[in-house]
């Protein structure tokens, strides 16, 4: 439960009646809700996003040791860009950016 003081620092208006009442906390959803949603940290190390904004990209894994055993096309073929699919983007979106990118 939330226990919020009435404060003189922000002004609101009341509907139930015509008196202005002063409220120091917000009455968004993460107030009401009582707790903040975190950002993935795995993901915010795996992922950059793109300059539109829904589109992410990442760097490919299983390239930095142990190379000799590999072919050399399977090593350049580790060291492209992979890029997140359409149902990865909506989803990265979510855990990157759990209030929106607004």
């Amino acid at each position: 439960m939330y226990l919020g003081r009435l404060l003189p620092t922000a002004l609101s208006w009341s509907p139930s009646s015509s008196v202005i009442v002063n409220r120091l906390f917000s009455t968004t959803s993460v107030a009401q809700a009582g707790y903040k949603l975190k950002s993935h940290s795995g993901a915010k190390k795996r992922w950059r996003s793109l300059a539109d904004g829904t589109t992410f990209k990442r760097g490919k894994a299983f390239r930095s040791h142990l190379n000799v055993t590999k072919s050399p096309a399977r090593i350049n073929r580790l060291g492209q860009t992979a890029y997140a699919t359409p149902t990865q983007a909506v989803k990265l979106k979510k855990s990157l950016l759990p209030y929106g990118s607004n």
